[in-house]
């Protein structure tokens, strides 16, 4: 603990500055952190299992707004604090809680006000004194220069830093900086074995444990995922929980909230954030067309699971704005999206295409968005879609939506699809894991067609240049089978236990 009034002076800070840091970091004084809540993602225990493993000096956690990573980070530090680390040897901040900062290099002075300011010493200091220290920056990547900042502070000096950002292109950009001094979390939306325990049912853990990617590659892995969801009895519930309200973790914490309130919290905290703050100025400065974001989001949600030509997504532009707008203007405020981690863009698999050739498919970072912006409810458990067979076939894009999503959030995966081409079926999705490809359809109905619905992966995996010794084909329930020993049938409550 240390008196804030003996703390080292230092003026290279602005007060309102130096007074909002201190309130980030109470243990300092002895007090507590803000009440946090009970239940934890697992995300909690991923980045403890990364600062334990010491691979890298920067442990960074990507995802989108509002899903928790800040809370995680908070959880961390208490974990720290709780077993013991020097209260004054953990640095937080939240730079996007702070004003608008004019200093030179601004990572770098935070750190040299608070050796000086608050722990007395150099970082590498306290390393010779047996001491760890961390550095928590979460949202640090709107600051310029922030990854070559942490590249010369992490190369001379010996500390751990936690990161966190909700933009893909500038934490990415960060990485290609921090080549070999970093390691990565993607955070998405809830899984259902997070759901399952912020409602206090039990799904266990997470299939695809923390290990590597290798056992992806092998059909008995699947299979045991298949058989792992039969056995799993809250599994149909947590489901249809996700179905009602999405993956987002207010949604679940307080269920006596309806959801048409939550819905509009999610317009307010997370869509209209993104699109009328974090998006407002491009790359370079320049600003963006905030209702061209609006109609590129809508158009977005209205497409989920699907690849929309450029030319299609124009003409609806047009339409919508009564604007003379270019392909150019929507293609990048479509990027700017997937930027923002609301929505990602899974490419064309590059084996088939040309450089440039084939459009991405848009998979929401979570139905519940769709829902709450286009104020449209499309069940995806299929007791309540049973009863609504008229949504079936949007229900499907949506899954194909929320397979995609869930895939791309796994770390090192390279996740793609196949447009149809030169007389081919199209495959929904890809994974590619070391020289192996897996297709994945999604035949989101109750009856299969054992020959029509399979005709995409039979085709995929007898060509040898895929590489493809198996496939996935992801349905609704368990009873959808196929006799085809190389094709493994689950439904998306089950595939989604991955994670």
């Amino acid at each position: 603990m240390v008196d804030r009034k003996l703390a080292s002076p230092d003026v290279s800070l602005p007060a309102e500055v130096v007074a909002d840091l201190w309130r980030m970091n109470p243990w300092w004084e002895g007090k507590p952190q803000q009440p946090l809540p009970d239940t934890r993602r697992h995300l909690v225990r991923l980045i403890r299992r990364r600062i334990e493993y010491k691979l890298a000096p920067v442990v960074v956690v990507r995802g989108p707004r509002q899903i928790g990573k800040t809370t995680a980070l908070l959880q961390v530090v208490q974990d720290l604090l709780d077993e013991g680390t020097p209260a004054l040897n953990v640095f937080a901040v939240q730079f996007d809680q702070l004003p608008e900062l004019d200093q030179q290099e601004p990572v770098l002075r935070f750190v040299d006000w608070y050796e000086r300011a608050v722990l007395g010493k150099t970082l590498n200091q306290a390393a010779h004194d047996g001491e760890a220290t961390y550095l928590v920056l979460d949202e640090v990547q709107n600051l310029p220069h922030w990854a070559p900042q942490l590249k010369f502070l992490v190369d001379r000096t010996q500390t751990t830093v936690l990161v966190s950002g909700s933009s893909a292109f500038r934490i990415e950009a960060g990485r290609d900086s921090l080549a070999g001094r970093i390691t990565t979390l993607e955070a998405s939306v809830l899984s259902l074995t997070e759901i399952a325990f912020f409602r206090g049912l039990d799904l266990g853990q997470p299939f695809l444990e923390d290990n590597g990617l290798a056992v992806l590659q092998g059909k008995t892995f699947w299979q045991e995922l298949a058989a792992h969801g039969r056995r799993q009895t809250a599994r149909d519930e947590v489901f249809a929980a996700f179905s009602r309200r999405g993956g987002y973790p207010l949604a679940h914490r307080r269920l006596e909230v309806p959801w048409n309130v939550v819905a509009d919290q999610l317009n307010e905290t997370v869509i209209r954030r993104v699109l009328r703050h974090d998006l407002r100025a491009g790359a370079e400065g320049d600003e963006r067309d905030p209702l061209l974001l609006e109609e590129t989001f809508r158009l977005a949600c209205r497409y989920a699971g699907q690849t929309p030509g450029l030319q299609l997504l124009v003409r609806e532009v047009r339409r919508a704005l009564v604007a003379d707008l270019g392909g150019d203007s929507v293609e990048r405020h479509l990027r700017a999206l997937a930027d923002s981690l609301l929505l990602r863009l899974v490419p064309p698999l590059a084996l088939r295409l040309r450089r440039g050739r084939g459009r991405p498919k848009i998979c929401l970072a979570d139905h519940a968005l769709r829902a709450s912006w286009l104020q449209e409810d499309i069940p995806l458990d299929p007791p309540t879609l049973a009863r609504k067979p008229e949504l079936t076939v949007v229900a499907g894009h949506l899954a194909e939506s929320a397979l995609g999503t869930a895939v791309c959030s796994i770390p090192g995966l390279d996740v793609a699809h196949l447009p149809a081409r030169n007389g081919e079926p199209e495959v929904d999705f890809v994974l590619t894991t070391g020289d192996v490809r897996i297709p994945i359809e999604v035949k989101y109905q109750r009856r299969i067609d054992p020959l029509r619905d399979t005709e995409s992966l039979r085709t995929f995996i007898e060509k040898a240049a895929y590489r493809a010794p198996f496939g996935l084909l992801v349905t609704q329930t368990d009873e959808a089978t196929v006799d085809d020993p190389r094709i493994v049938a689950l439904p998306l409550s089950s595939f989604l236990l991955l994670r």
